[in-house]
């Protein structure tokens, strides 16, 4: 899959985020990136911020959240292109999730792992 196709997908996924979330969504941009830091070669998705509920009066003229959707895993994990668009899927909604500080225990125990 070419990084156009995977970048398509990312954009997919987040159009069927629901308006009411997205709406609340603030100061946030979404990267894709073939391969994640050497680190964690397996790492689908990172997000690097300040959560919507740490934010307080303090929070002002700071760049963006940055979520960044790794495409050489995801790719190397799925079997199949309807595999990669559900992972893609799921990574998204994950790192929006954690936009909005929901931690990955309770992401876990939603599906959302």
């Amino acid at each position: 899959m070419t990084r156009e196709e995977f970048e398509e997908l990312v954009a997919e996924a987040l159009d069927r985020i629901p308006p009411e979330l997205t709406r609340l969504m603030d100061n946030v941009a979404v990267f894709v990136e073939d391969e994640p830091p050497a680190d964690d070669p397996e790492l689908l998705g990172l997000y690097e911020g300040t959560p919507l509920t740490d934010r307080g009066e303090w929070y002002a003229g700071v760049l963006p959240d940055r979520i960044t959707v790794y495409r050489g895993p995801t790719l190397r994990m799925c079997d199949s292109r309807e595999d990669v668009v559900a992972e893609t899927e799921v990574t998204v909604v994950h790192e929006i999730a954690h936009h909005f500080g929901i931690d990955d225990a309770r992401l876990h125990a939603l599906g959302y792992g």
